[in-house]
């Protein structure tokens, strides 16, 4: 066994992380940074400490996650369960509160979304409550202390922030009263212990099942299944819609709110879907001219698991490097070289921020080789980056189409082609 892998399987053990789902090298910088940060001779050296320390696993858990969120992300999951917040009222005459999950709930941007959400719709604060979990006690002790900076607050619509926040220094505090309606803690949803003994009308879970392999995907939805109410509404990311398709769920047809219901004897069957194949390497893409996706904050929002990876320094030369080594990935995979194309995906993952291109890539590397799994949890990796990414759509959807899932390829076809209609909105 090498070095590595005991950290990959410590992680796999302790939060159920698929070292496949970020790439090794996300890990083993954040075991490098450990060791040196406590001047560890060897990762022999390390490894001990780590099995004899539960802060310093702790630590570790801390340094592969990182709470990269904002407030309202996916606006139109607020929108929906806002919508069915006020029929589930009416369905249960107002005989008890709404009860409402966010997990992850990372720092408390998506748990306060839901709040204020349901709060601007009219909802009476004794008519809903909201429970925030996370696998990281530094982001929950965040969450409770509500104070915000301004990268919290993105996209051109922040009216909300006027009316539930205060300034506070560079920062903005919010209200008390938005606060009262979550309880935070801290916990594994793997864990046993972990004690939620609720049954919720909604669930947020987003953007966690990708981070898992296909056994511990079904563990998870089981749990989260058990977890909503039969009648509940489980809103998840836009990569993870064909899984809970296979697994008993379907979508309420709301555009772009990635919301799910228990499915019934009584839906109908989707028509069939006509199959067709993704083409093969080499994608004859000329280097000059392959978009290059711009730098990022990587993987966000963040989910129980979301590696953490230094923000880059912010220089010409450094977009120069890595635009260049996207570059040169093309070039590699259109000359069919695929090892070599898929060591450059590695070094660039060693070196700069992830973004949605490199994960196609070796996505379309693996589904070459015949690693379909493996190709499947690249084209999502690169979905979650950039949840409109058109080939990582097809791709993916090629891949459920051929394994016989017609309403997840139909789903991921739809998302392609309103993704073309608006690319050609913005040409025109």
């Amino acid at each position: 066994m090498s070095d590595d892998q005991r950290f990959f399987d410590f992680l796999k053990h302790r939060i159920g992380l698929d070292v496949a789902s970020v790439g090794p090298a996300i890990i083993e910088r954040a075991v490098r940074q450990r060791c040196t940060q406590l001047q560890m001779a060897s990762a022999d050296h390390y490894w001990a400490r780590l099995l004899s320390s539960e802060d310093e696993q702790q630590t570790l858990i801390e340094a592969v996650i990182v709470p990269e969120t904002w407030f309202f992300r996916y606006p139109e999951s607020f929108s929906t369960l806002a919508r069915l917040a006020g029929e589930r009222l009416v369905q249960i005459k107002g005989m008890r509160a709404l009860k409402i999950l966010s997990l992850p709930c990372s720092t408390g941007e998506e748990p306060y979304s839901i709040a204020m959400a349901l709060l601007d719709a009219g909802l009476a604060p004794h008519q809903f409550k909201i429970d925030g979990i996370d696998v990281s006690p530094l982001s929950v002790e965040r969450a409770r202390r509500a104070l915000y900076g301004k990268n919290s607050f993105r996209g051109q619509d922040i009216e909300f922030r006027e009316r539930h926040f205060t300034p506070e220094a560079d920062d903005y505090r919010l209200s008390e009263r938005v606060r009262e309606q979550v309880r935070l803690q801290s916990g594994n949803l793997l864990d046993p212990e972990l004690q939620v003994g609720e049954v919720y009308d909604f669930v947020f879970c987003r953007n966690l099942l990708i981070y898992f392999d296909l056994a511990t995907q079904r563990r998870v939805f089981d749990i989260l299944k058990r977890l909503t109410h039969v009648d509940g509404v489980l809103f998840i990311g836009p990569a993870e819609g064909n899984l809970l398709g296979r697994m008993g769920m379907r979508s309420i047809g709301a555009a772009q709110s990635f919301a799910f219901r228990h499915q019934t004897q009584a839906d109908p069957e989707p028509e069939p879907l006509p199959m067709f194949v993704a083409p093969s390497l080499p994608v004859r893409v000329s280097p000059a001219s392959a978009p290059v996706p711009p730098l990022r904050r990587p993987f966000s929002p963040r989910t129980a698991f979301t590696p953490a990876v230094p923000a880059p320094v912010a220089t010409p030369q450094a977009s120069d490097e890595a635009s260049a080594l996207l570059a040169r990935i093309a070039t590699l995979a259109n000359e069919g070289k695929g090892a070599q194309a898929r060591q450059a995906c590695e070094t660039y993952l060693r070196q700069h921020e992830p973004v949605a291109q490199v994960f196609y890539w070796l996505g379309l590397l693996s589904d070459v080789a015949g690693s379909t799994l493996e190709a499947q949890g690249f084209y999502r990796k690169a979905l979650y980056l950039e949840p409109q990414h058109p080939e990582a759509l097809v791709h993916l959807a090629a891949l459920l189409a051929s394994q016989g899932d017609a309403a997840g390829a139909r789903r991921l076809q739809e998302r392609a082609a309103r993704s073309e209609r608006a690319a050609d909105s913005e040409r025109k």
